[in-house]
C-alpha cells in the first residue's frame, strides 16, 4: 500500500463494533461490503477499552469474546489489503474497566471530592463498570497506551491510527492537581469553570505529543488521526500532534424539535478544519443514527442524505460511523444512503483535490453565539464565506479576501486591530458590529464614529429605519420603511463624512403593554438621528459599523427582513466584485473552489422544515459566475447527478441554470489551458 495514501481523497468507514457481535464478524465479507459500499478506508476497534488481538499489555483489558486461536484482527487488516482497503486502527484510551481501576486507581478521573466518573451504573445486563481514565496519568501514557500502540505497530500492518475520545476531562486527581499547581503556582479550582482557559488544550496537547513522537520514531508514515472540537479549540496545538484533523456534527433528534441541531453545523465544522493551511482536507464524521439513545436506527433518510451532503460540499473527507458492521445493522436504509453518498462523492473527487476556496468573505471566529449568527445568515443568503481564527490573522492572508466580518464581542488585540487597520487602508473591506472598541481607540477613525459612544439598555419594541432614496440596505425591502429590532445599541455619533445608511425607531412601548390596547400603539418618535449603520472611506478601503447585534435577529428570530438586511449588507461590501450570485432560496447553500483548469460550485438543498423528511426539489435555480478576464470558458456540466445544465457567457458573467437539485450537486466549469487560450 502507498506510503501517502492519506494525502488521496478518501471515503470512511467506520464500524462501531459491539463485543457480543464479535463472533459476527466474516472479514473477507466485511472488506467486500465495504468495497461495495464505496469506502475506500476502513476504521476498525483495535485497543483501548477493549482489545481486539491477544494483548500483552498489562491493565490492557482483552475482548472476552474474540474466537480461540485465530486472530481476528490479523484477518481483517489482510482482507481490508486484498480488496484495496486501507486500515486505520481505532484507540479508545479514555475508559477503563472496573477491574483495572481497583488495581489502579490512581490513574483515573476524579471529581472535586475524589469519586471517580463512572459508565454504565444502570446499564441493563451483565456488564462491569466503565471508569474515565485521566489524561495526565501513566494509563494515557508510558504504562498502557504507548506499549499497546507498540504492541500493534509490532504485529500488524495498519495503515492509519485514530485516537478516538481524546479530550481532557475535568478530573481533580492528585496528579492533576500537582501538575496544575507546578504550572500556574496555585491550586487547582474545586470549580471546572475556573480553570485556566489554556489548561485543557495543554494537558491533551502533551499527553498526545509523547504518543505522536512515539508514533513518528517507529512508523514516520503513518498517519495520526485527532480530532477538532467546535468550542475553543486550539487548532494549532492540534495541528502539533495529528497529521490529520476530523470531526463530527451529529445530527441529534432524539432530543426533540426544541433542541434541533442548526442546519449549518457541518459545513461550519468543514470550514473551521480547513483554516490551517497546508493540511488535508479535514474529515466529517456523520454518525447514522438519529441520537446515541437511538444508535441502533437510522436517521430519516432525507435528512442524512442533507447532512452527509454538506462535508464534501464545504471541502471535506466523509466519514461514516455505523453501529456495528453492516450484517449487524439492521435499518438497512443507513447503508443504502452511505452507498449512495459515496458514489456521489466518488464522482466529485478528481475535481475538488488540491482545490482551494474562492470565498470573497473572512468571518473572524471563535465559536461563540454571535459569529454563529453570521455563519447561519451568510450560508443562508449564498454567500460563501471562510473562518479566520484569531491566531492565524495576518494582514497577507486578509489580503486573499474582499471583506472581513468581525462579530459582536469579538476582543481585538493590538496586533489583530494593526492587521486590520492596514487591510482597510490598503483596500479592504471591514464590516464591525456590536459595541465600538474601546480597547483600540485607533480604531473609531475606521467605523466612521467619534470616540464618546454610550451603551444603552436593551430594547423590545423598537425598529431598524432605512435612511435615503435608493438605499442598498432596502432592496427587496423596498415596500417597507422598517424593520424589526430588539437588543442593546451602541449610541454613537458619526463623523461628518460617515455615510448613515440606518437609524433607530425607539420602543413605542415597554413590552407589557405593547398589544394591549391598539388605540395607544401609536409611535412616539418615528425617526431619530441614532445610526444603526455607518458606512464610512478609510484609505483605499471601506467600513460598515452596525452598532446592534444583526447576528443575534438571525439566530434568534430568523425572520425574512434580517436575512435581506445581512444580504444586502454582503451585496454592499462586495459590489461589483461580488464572484457568485445565485437564486435567493432558503435553505440553499453554495460554495465555490477552484483548482488550475476549472471551477467547482457545489449547491445542497436543506429546503423544508426539519428533520427533513422528503427532499423538496429545488427548480431552475439560476448562478452567475464573474470569470476573470484571462479565463475562457470551455464546458460547463452537472458532476454528481449528470444534469444537462442550460449556460450563456455574456463577456465574463456564465450564467447557469440547474433545471432541478434534490440533495445536492456539483457543477464544474471548465476553462481552456493557458496555451490553447493564447
Amino acid at each position: 500500500m502507498s506510503n501517502s495514501w492519506w494525502h488521496e481523497p478518501q471515503r470512511v468507514i467506520q464500524t462501531n463494533l459491539q463485543v457480543r457481535d464479535t463472533e459476527r464478524i466474516d472479514p473477507a465479507r466485511l472488506a467486500a461490503q465495504i468495497r461495495e459500499m464505496g469506502g475506500t478506508t476502513l476504521v476498525f476497534n483495535v485497543g483501548g477499552i477493549y482489545a481486539w488481538y491477544d494483548t500483552q499489555v498489562p491493565y490492557h483489558y482483552k475482548n472476552e469474546f474474540l474466537p480461540e486461536g485465530r486472530d481476528l484482527l490479523s484477518e481483517v487488516i489482510g482482507a481490508c489489503h486484498r480488496e484495496g482497503l486501507r486500515f486505520v486502527a481505532r484507540f479508545d484510551f479514555s475508559k477503563a474497566d472496573d477491574s483495572i481501576y481497583q488495581l489502579k486507581p490512581q490513574w483515573f478521573v476524579r471529581d472535586a471530592v475524589g469519586r471517580p466518573q463512572v459508565t454504565g451504573a444502570l446499564r441493563p445486563g451483565n456488564w462491569s463498570l466503565l471508569m474515565s481514565t485521566c489524561i495526565n496519568t501513566p494509563y494515557r501514557g508510558d504504562a498502557v497506551a504507548i506499549p499497546v500502540i507498540g504492541e500493534v505497530l509490532s504485529r500488524y500492518d495498519i495503515d492509519g491510527i485514530f485516537f478516538n475520545a481524546p479530550q481532557y476531562l475535568a478530573c481533580h486527581c492528585s496528579a492533576c492537581r500537582r501538575k496544575y499547581k507546578t504550572k500556574y503556582g496555585r491550586p487547582l479550582p474545586d470549580d471546572p469553570s475556573q480553570f485556566e482557559s489554556d489548561w485543557a488544550s495543554d494537558c491533551q496537547k502533551e499527553s498526545f505529543g509523547r504518543i505522536y513522537n512515539f508514533l513518528k520514531e517507529k512508523r514516520p508514515e503513518l498517519p495520526i488521526i485527532l480530532y477538532y472540537f467546535y468550542h475553543n479549540e486550539n487548532m494549532g496545538a492540534r495541528a502539533e500532534t495529528s497529521d490529520m484533523f476530523c470531526t463530527e456534527a451529529q445530527n441529534v433528534l432524539s432530543k426533540g424539535l426544541k433542541n434541533i441541531p442548526e442546519f449549518w453545523e457541518p459545513a461550519v465544522n468543514m470550514m473551521l478544519g480547513r483554516t490551517l493551511p497546508d493540511r488535508p482536507a479535514p474529515f466529517g464524521i456523520i454518525h447514522s443514527s438519529p441520537g446515541m439513545d437511538w444508535r441502533h436506527a437510522g436517521l430519516p433518510p432525507a435528512d442524512y442524505k442533507y447532512w452527509m451532503s454538506q462535508v464534501p460540499a464545504h471541502g471535506g473527507q466523509i466519514w461514516h460511523s455505523l453501529t456495528g458492521i453492516p450484517d449487524t445493522i439492521t435499518d438497512k436504509r443507513i447503508l443504502s444512503a452511505v452507498t449512495e453518498m459515496n458514489k456521489q462523492i466518488a464522482l466529485l473527487e478528481p475535481y475538488m483535490a488540491g482545490a482551494r476556496t474562492c470565498s470573497q468573505v473572512a468571518l473572524l471566529w471563535k465559536s461563540n453565539p454571535p459569529e454563529e449568527g453570521w455563519a447561519n445568515g451568510l450560508l443562508a443568503t449564498q454567500t460563501p464565506f471562510d473562518l479566520m481564527l484569531e491566531e492565524e490573522v495576518t494582514a497577507q492572508r486578509l489580503f486573499q479576501y474582499r471583506v472581513l466580518i468581525i462579530p459582536e464581542r469579538f476582543v481585538l488585540t493590538e496586533r489583530l486591530a494593526a492587521c486590520v487597520r492596514q487591510y482597510a487602508e490598503e483596500g479592504g473591506k471591514v464590516l464591525f458590529e456590536g459595541e465600538a472598541p474601546h480597547e483600540q481607540p485607533d480604531l473609531f477613525d475606521l467605523l466612521g464614529i467619534e470616540e464618546e459612544t454610550a451603551e444603552g439598555e436593551s430594547l423590545v419594541a423598537s425598529y431598524i429605519r432605512f435612511e435615503g432614496a435608493d438605499n442598498p440596505l432596502q432592496r427587496g425591502l423596498e415596500e417597507t420603511e422598517m424593520i424589526p429590532h430588539r437588543g442593546k445599541v451602541t449610541y454613537c455619533t458619526p463623523k461628518p463624512d460617515t455615510q448613515v445608511l440606518a437609524t433607530l425607531v425607539p420602543p413605542f412601548s415597554p413590552l407589557e403593554s405593547v398589544g394591549s390596547p391598539p388605540e395607544r400603539a401609536s409611535l412616539p418618535v418615528k425617526c431619530t438621528k441614532l445610526p444603526m449603520c455607518c458606512v464610512s472611506a478609510f484609505g483605499k478601503g471601506l467600513s460598515v459599523y452596525l452598532p446592534f447585534s444583526l447576528s443575534a435577529l438571525v439566530s434568534e428570530y430568523r425572520l425574512a427582513d434580517h436575512y435581506k438586511l445581512l444580504s444586502n449588507l454582503a451585496d454592499l461590501l462586495l459590489g461589483e466584485e461580488k464572484r457568485i450570485r445565485t437564486t435567493r432560496q432558503h435553505g440553499l447553500q453554495i460554495a465555490l473552489f477552484r483548482q488550475a483548469d476549472h471551477y467547482v460550485i457545489n449547491v445542497v438543498n436543506g429546503t423544508g422544515s426539519r428533520p427533513l423528511v422528503e427532499p423538496i426539489p429545488l427548480r431552475n435555480i439560476e448562478i452567475e459566475l464573474k470569470l476573470e478576464n484571462s479565463e475562457r470558458l470551455k464546458a460547463v456540466r452537472t458532476i454528481v447527478s449528470g444534469h444537462p445544465v442550460r449556460y450563456e457567457l455574456n463577456g465574463c458573467k456564465l450564467t447557469v441554470t440547474l433545471d432541478e437539485v434534490e440533495v445536492w450537486d456539483s457543477l464544474l466549469v471548465e476553462l481552456e489551458s493557458s496555451a490553447n487560450s493564447r
